[in-house]
């Protein structure tokens, strides 16, 4: 079963991920517009979470992690 941490450390290694592949996903990009800036625009939205979720205490439930990362996603959203 997964905790909180778990989930914040899957959400911050994601985050991490996507930045740094942002270039190919960008590349992937060709419907319904080739504008080239899908990978950038999801590394903007995950990545602005990170620095919430590391101030975060190894005690956190995935409801309290899951509700933080929501929230930053949600600010952080680019694009479409």
């Amino acid at each position: 079963m997964i905790n909180g941490s778990m989930l914040r450390d899957g959400i911050i290694s994601a985050a991490v991920t996507i930045n740094n592949r942002k270039r190919e996903v960008d590349e992937l990009n060709v419907y319904p517009v080739p504008d080239g800036d899908t990978g950038t625009n999801m590394s903007m939205t995950i990545g602005n979470s990170i620095a919430e979720l590391k101030r975060l205490p190894d005690t956190s439930s995935v409801s309290e992690v899951s509700a933080k990362a929501a929230s930053a996603f949600l600010r952080g959203a680019r694009g479409n």
